[in-house]
């Protein structure tokens, strides 16, 4: 509790430079990496962290003790070269992009360990503290480190407010961007770059192994909650910081619990909670859209086959029996009986003794649903060429919007043949009563 409380006053500066430090990486992060996680290349950030490893190995050998700077300088050239390796071996070669991808990501990163070895079999080059790039040490930063974090996403920041509308139509239709005249492929190097910046610029604080990490999952958290491009990345920027935050804070109070792989944990939980939880696209919103449409076409199938019972009997308010919808409906007892319970809730549906009987408003509802039904059907045969014995089936099972112009043509032609319901034909009741 002291920890915390020293750490909300300000009083650890230490801890405090760590978190402005990772709550600005994330927030740069998830800005560009949204535009990854939207163009489907969500695994460029991978690669490019893993290419910076030998950036960082050739810049110590060439340089020595020239210090942070030249290091960085160093993984960003490696990891604009991995970028340019990959969209070479894609736009030459038939292979495919992830490919090209993870050969990059593998045969780079490959070659880092090797001269990060040889580095670390030096007495000197042990002491350089290269290894720390591969986890990440962000309870090492300062403040030169968050200015360079810092520097970064200024960068992306107004790189993509800047060319926002550029972004935003390259990243949904590259062909468009490029049947307009815009400059798609320097628009998609400028992209890359500075996705190049941030990754290089995060290594210090999370590591090569995390970094992709943290450049995926706000952005994929993110398109949980939006379909506006704008709200994404500011949702992403605030998921990248707040994780940041929160992973920091955590490893500040305890003391087993590195930053960086706690920041990723802290992500991922962010990301798990946007899964479940977004109201359009999350899986509870998801699941309970799906069992209200159960429920919404159970009521329908329910007062299509009373209906399709009076229609044969020629009265509409007929007194229906569990039996008897049974052997129309593949519904069990208990299924059946609470629908009926649901559909006498609005006053569709007037239960006596052992069965039950449509009331006028229950009619008119049913009459709708059959019409739709076999509007649908009749476009089946009619438009679709679907064998009789299937489109009943596949209309009870397929919801659809009809076109206008063949709407009024179906229809046309089931008045003609009779068998159009009609919801205002209430006076064609026989025996029933006003509910």
């Amino acid at each position: 509790m002291e920890d915390l409380l020293r750490l909300l006053r300000l009083q650890d500066v230490n801890t405090w430079i760590v978190l402005i430090g990772t709550g600005l990486l994330g927030f740069s992060s998830g800005i560009i990496g949204s535009f990854a996680v939207l163009r489907r290349r969500a695994l460029v950030g991978d690669a490019v962290a893993h290419a910076a490893l030998p950036g960082i190995c050739v810049a110590y050998l060439l340089f020595r003790d020239a210090g942070f700077p030249v290091f960085m300088l160093g993984a960003l050239v490696s990891g604009v070269f991995g970028v340019l390796c990959v969209s070479f071996v894609r736009s030459q070669t038939r292979i495919k992009e992830d490919a090209a991808i993870g050969l990059m990501l593998s045969v780079l990163f490959g070659l880092g360990m090797v001269l990060l070895r040889r580095i670390q079999n030096d007495p000197a080059g042990s002491r350089a503290g290269l290894k720390t790039f591969i986890y990440g040490k962000a309870a090492g930063m300062t403040w030169p480190d968050v200015a360079l974090i810092a520097s970064a996403g200024v960068l992306v920041v107004i790189v993509v407010v800047a060319l926002f509308r550029e972004f935003q139509v390259l990243s949904f239709d590259r062909e468009f961007a490029a049947a307009l005249g815009w400059p798609v492929f320097r628009l998609d190097v400028l992209m890359m770059f500075l996705l190049c910046v941030c990754t290089v610029a995060g290594l210090p604080a999370v590591g090569v192994v995390l970094m992709a990490a943290l450049l995926i999952i706000p952005g994929a958290a993110a398109r949980f909650w939006t379909d506006h491009l704008g709200w994404m990345l500011i949702l992403a920027g605030g998921f990248g910081m707040l994780s940041c935050a929160m992973g920091t804070a955590l490893s500040a109070n305890v003391a087993s619990l590195p930053a960086g792989p706690t920041i990723v944990l802290v992500a991922a939980g962010v990301f798990v909670l946007s899964m479940l939880l977004a109201p359009r696209r999350g899986l509870l919103a998801e699941g309970l859209r799906r069992w209200g449409m159960r429920r919404r076409y159970a009521m329908q199938n329910l007062l299509r086959a009373m209906w399709e019972a009076g229609e044969a009997s020629g009265d509409f308010s007929t007194r229906v029996t569990l039996g008897d919808l049974l052997q129309v409906r593949s519904w069990s007892a208990g299924a059946l009986t609470r629908h009926l319970r649901r559909a006498a809730a609005p006053r569709w549906v007037r239960p006596e003794a052992d069965a039950y009987r449509l009331t006028p408003a229950g009619v008119e509802e049913a009459a709708k649903t059959a019409r739709a039904h076999r509007l649908w059907e009749a476009f089946l045969l009619e438009e679709a060429a679907i064998a009789p014995e299937y489109a009943h089936r596949y209309a009870d099972q397929i919801e659809h919007v009809l076109p206008p112009d063949v709407l009024n043509r179906l229809e046309v032609r089931l008045r003609a043949q009779g068998r159009i319901p009609d919801p205002d034909s209430t006076d064609r009741l026989k025996g029933g009563t006003p509910a």
